[in-house]
């Protein structure tokens, strides 16, 4: 039966809570806590202890890896991070699921600021200052989107005012460039280096991470919930449902119509990620889910 296959499943019908929007209340929630309580109780030396530095991970303060990410230098910078992390979250949490997707944000995170302790080590100056700010992290689901979605539109304002058109391969193509040259030319307190080392982690979780365990002979009864996960993902353009019987067997017994159309897309997906899908390839998937829905 169609409905059998695992990656066909709808599961329970229970809303839950989006992480994207969690994501963004806990951000809001620890900046109020660091700007006007945790100083008043610890003294202001909780900003050094929390704050991600050189000087700190020297000392084995690890957990800076992960506090930094929860503090800002002001409500803009925050507001721009959670902002962020708003648009381009929602997607990318509905087609990597909640698990991978708290992975990918807190990885990148982490990676981002690695990145900028070593070129704090290596070049010192700007580079050497404490880092606050869930940039890293936004940056790694901006890379994320870009990679699942590359051509889908964008419309993005400059300096907040002027509106421009982008698509989203050219939006981290531009903000890879901005990182970069914020390395070699510092002349900001911008973090360039751990919105490089996000970026780079988001481009390499969905390309390669996220397929893993699809590609280790020993694992592949782990093998069908990624899949599952990323046919969630909505097709780029509008599905049109009122296609000729030439786009695709749609007249085929279920297990049939499996066989020979749904399951060679699922094996492109574990070979070449969900961004490799045609427009046809992503309405195949959507029909075989309506024909879940109604059974």
């Amino acid at each position: 039966m169609l409905e059998d296959r695992p990656y066909m499943r709808r599961g329970s019908f229970r809303v839950q809570p989006s992480v994207t929007l969690m994501l963004v209340i806990a951000n809001i929630v620890a900046f109020i806590l660091h700007r006007y309580v945790l100083p008043r109780v610890f003294g202001p030396a909780i900003e050094s202890d929390l704050a991600l530095s050189v000087n700190g991970l020297k000392h084995g303060h690890v957990w800076q890896l992960l506090t930094f990410q929860f503090m800002h230098a002001g409500w803009i910078h925050l507001l721009l991070n959670c902002w962020a992390i708003f648009m381009f979250g929602r997607e990318v949490e509905e087609s990597l699921g909640r698990k991978s997707f708290l992975t990918l944000y807190f990885t990148s995170g982490i990676i981002g600021g690695l990145f900028q302790t070593l070129f704090g080590v290596l070049l010192g100056g700007a580079f050497a200052a404490s880092v606050v700010g869930a940039s890293a992290g936004a940056f790694g689901l901006v890379a994320a989107f870009a990679v699942l979605y590359p051509e889908r539109p964008l419309m993005l304002l400059l300096f907040f005012i002027i509106p421009i058109n982008m698509r989203a391969k050219f939006l981290l193509l531009f903000s890879g460039i901005i990182a970069v040259l914020g390395i070699l030319f510092p002349a900001d307190n911008v973090a360039h280096a751990a919105h490089l080392g996000g970026m780079l982690t988001g481009i390499l979780f969905v390309r390669y991470v996220i397929h893993w365990n699809l590609r280790w002979p020993g694992l592949r009864r782990n093998r069908r919930e990624p899949l599952r996960r990323l046919v969630k993902v909505p097709s780029q353009k509008p599905a049109m449902w009122g296609g000729t019987k030439d786009e695709m067997d749609e007249d085929l017994p279920p297990q049939e119509f499996l066989s020979k159309e749904v399951d060679p897309i699922l094996e492109k997906i574990s070979a070449q990620g969900i961004q490799s899908l045609t427009d046809r390839e992503r309405l195949i998937l959507e029909k075989a889910r309506a024909k879940v829905g109604k059974r």
